[in-house]
C-alpha cells in the first residue's frame, strides 16, 4: 500500500518526493526550527542525507513515512514535513512534525498529527504511535498531549555535545489504537 495523499480542513499532505527536497533545504536551514533535534540549521549536504533516509524508511512498511504538507487552499503555501515512518516495535509508527516558523501556534501540527493518527489506526493498520522529544520542547510535547498521546517516560541519553536543556532529558508519549478509539466516543 503506497503513502496515500491525506486531506485536513486546511491541510494537503502528500507523500515526500524528491522534487521536494528544496522545501526539505529551506524548512532545515532554519535553526529555530531545528533547536530542539540539532541546535542549529542543518547544511544542504546534511539534508541530502537525511532526504535519502527518509526515502528509505518510507520504504521500509508498507504507508508509512512522510508527508509533506501544504496549506489547502488557492496559494498552497508550504507548511511543513509530517512524519508518520515506523518505529521499533511490530506495528508502531513514530509520529513527528517540523513547521516552518510563519506556520507556528496556528494549531497545524495538532490537525496535521490527528489526521495521522486516523490513517495510522482505520489505514495503515499500526497498534501504536510514539513520539518522542526533550522534556523542555514545551511546544511539541503540548501538541502530544492535545492529540491524545499520553506521558509514558522521561528519559536521560548521554550526547557528546548536549542541546541547552538536554540536562531535563528526553520524553517519550504514546497512544495505543485502543485509547485512540475509545477516545472518539
Amino acid at each position: 500500500m503506497p503513502q496515500p495523499v491525506l486531506r485536513t480542513e486546511r491541510l494537503l499532505m502528500v507523500p515526500l518526493a524528491d522534487r521536494h527536497f528544496e522545501l526539505e533545504v529551506e524548512l532545515d536551514g532554519d535553526a529555530e526550527v531545528l533547536r530542539y533535534l540539532f541546535g542549529r540549521a542543518r547544511t544542504r549536504d546534511e539534508v541530502t542525507v537525511a532526504h535519502a533516509r527518509r526515502v528509505a524508511a518510507a520504504g521500509r512498511v508498507d504507508g508509512l513515512g512522510f508527508w509533506m504538507a501544504f496549506r489547502d487552499d488557492e496559494d498552497g503555501e508550504f507548511v511543513g514535513l509530517m512524519m508518520l515512518p515506523p518505529a521499533d516495535g511490530p506495528r508502531t509508527a513514530e509520529l513527528g512534525y517540523r513547521l516552518m516558523r510563519r506556520a507556528w501556534r496556528q494549531g497545524l501540527a495538532s490537525e496535521a498529527s490527528r489526521e495521522l493518527l486516523r490513517y495510522a489506526f482505520e489505514e495503515a493498520g499500526q497498534e501504536r504511535v510514539v513520539a518522542q522529544t526533550m522534556a523542555v520542547n514545551v511546544g511539541s510535547r503540548g501538541v502530544m498531549a492535545k492529540v491524545g498521546l499520553r506521558h509514558i517516560r522521561t528519559f536521560h541519553e548521554h550526547f557528546e555535545d548536549p542541546l541547552p536543556g538536554t540536562e531535563q532529558g528526553e520524553v517519550e508519549y504514546a497512544i495505543t489504537r485502543a485509547e485512540w478509539a475509545a477516545a472518539l466516543h
